[in-house]
């Protein structure tokens, strides 16, 4: 398994796009998956926020996560963010989106992030807490209740 860029492999951006489309479309208002695919396009970096890391085996796309900025709009302050980690289904428990998680980790450091956020619908924190990801506070977020997590960075 390697962990590349989004940027790096852009014929993947349509099968990204259709994983974020499926798994949470349904939470934007007038969410579609054009507008999905148009957002992710703004993701094709590699040196600045926002990025896509994926998960790859040759030409299979594994799994995929975001740098990203001010996901929740209740947090103004927060800045960074990580999010949309996923991982294809036939993939799963294989602790691939621990790798992406770290790999983002490393990368949001040289970027000089000093704390990122998350949002996970697992309320004891789950994957995230192995991590060691603080919990912050448990809200209702258009309609689910999720669990707000913090890790500060060593910069």
């Amino acid at each position: 398994m390697e962990l590349v860029f989004l940027t790096d492999r852009q014929e993947a951006l349509a099968t990204i796009a259709s994983w974020y489309f499926d798994e949470w479309g349904h939470l934007g208002k007038g969410t579609t998956m054009e507008k999905v695919t148009e957002d992710l396009h703004s993701y094709l970096n590699k040196e600045q926020i926002p990025l896509i890391v994926l998960a790859v085996e040759g030409d299979e796309i594994l799994g995929a996560a975001q740098l990203k900025y001010r996901e929740m709009d209740i947090y103004p302050e927060k800045e960074h963010w990580l999010g949309g980690v996923f991982v294809s289904s036939e993939y799963r428990g294989k602790k691939i989106a621990s790798k992406i998680v770290i790999k983002l980790l490393s990368i949001a450091e040289s970027l000089n992030v000093k704390s990122l956020y998350l949002q996970t619908e697992n309320l004891n924190g789950g994957l995230y807490s192995l991590l060691g990801w603080q919990p912050l506070e448990q809200v209702n977020y258009h309609g689910v209740d999720v669990l707000v997590m913090e890790k500060r960075l060593s910069v």
